[in-house]
């Protein structure tokens, strides 16, 4: 096998173990990564704006928008008005949200995060130059990506 049929092999694995995540999540919690890091983000920080979540999430405000109010039709999350500004709402978690975001799986980049800060920082360096060539190579260098693993449309389960 060459060795640019060797990296698209390992392109492919990842975005097989990406898409096998993805689908393991929505089975386990009815729920997808980017929803759960945003349960991740109110669980950690209280009510937030949807644009402080947007900040924290590393995602658009337009698909944490569209996030919120799934997560809302669901009962995991509510909004309130803020009370330092009536104009802007909060989002918080319910009871119910707080319980799915506890009794979910860990989410894959959690164990890639940890498995990656184990590594020598030379070593960390090199596999990012080599990723953000990788995509520049794929015509992907400039796409917009959040630093989620999920596979379909942020904030829509994966289609089967």
């Amino acid at each position: 096998m060459t060795e640019h049929d060797q990296i698209l092999v390992a392109l492919r694995r990842i975005t097989r173990a990406i898409d096998l995540q993805s689908k393991r999540l929505l089975k386990e919690t009815g729920l997808t990564a980017p929803q759960l890091v945003v349960l991740r983000a109110l669980e950690r920080e209280g009510p937030l704006p949807p644009s402080r979540i947007a900040d924290r999430v590393s995602l658009s405000p337009p698909t944490v928008t569209t996030i919120v109010e799934r997560l809302a039709r669901l009962g995991l999350v509510e909004r309130r008005p803020r009370e330092s500004d009536r104009r802007g709402v909060e989002i918080s978690l319910t009871e119910a949200g707080l319980s799915a975001y506890r009794g979910a799986p860990e989410l894959l980049q959690a164990g890639f995060l940890k498995r990656f800060r184990a590594l020598e920082p030379w070593e960390q360096h090199m596999l990012l130059s080599s990723m953000e060539r990788i995509a520049d190579l794929m015509d992907a260098g400039d796409l917009d990506a959040a630093p989620i693993l999920a596979s379909g449309e942020y904030g829509q389960a994966p289609q089967s």
